[in-house]
């Protein structure tokens, strides 16, 4: 098991499968939000699915309109489990809590995205700031 501090964040404590890349994130370019897929090409994670996964991005990008889906994603019922990333931004912080997701940030250990690797299965605790590998794959 892994212990990863990070600055306290929002939402309920989760668990699940790891999506990572160093790539970062954009609810409104990336992804196709009715099949629950990455879907700009030149995303590092093109074609794969971002359901029920905790997402690990280096930063957050997009302004309101990507905040607004991350609201829209919920109403769907296809989103992420979590959002981690090295820095969000301030907009995409409220588009989270807006859409009740979990997300932390600002890891003491470094970079998360080199820290978490796909397949790991990680706890996310925004209350005590803290993300776990229970699993590494």
């Amino acid at each position: 098991m892994i212990e990863l501090k990070c600055h306290k964040g929002f939402g309920p404590k989760v668990e699940g499968e790891a999506l990572v890349t160093s790539d970062d994130f954009s609810a409104r370019y990336d992804l196709d939000r009715i099949n629950g897929v990455f879907s700009r090409p030149a995303h590092k994670l093109h074609g794969q699915s971002y359901d029920g996964k905790i997402l690990v991005f280096n930063t957050a990008k997009g302004g309101v309109a990507s905040a607004w889906m991350l609201h829209e994603m919920k109403s769907r019922g296809i989103t992420p489990k979590a959002i981690i990333f090295n820095a969000a931004n301030t907009i995409l912080v409220q588009g989270a809590a807006l859409a009740g997701l979990p997300m932390v940030d600002r890891f003491e250990d470094g970079d998360v995205t080199a820290l978490i690797q796909s397949g790991d299965h990680v706890t996310v605790d925004p209350e005590q700031g803290l993300v776990t590998i229970t699993n590494r794959s």
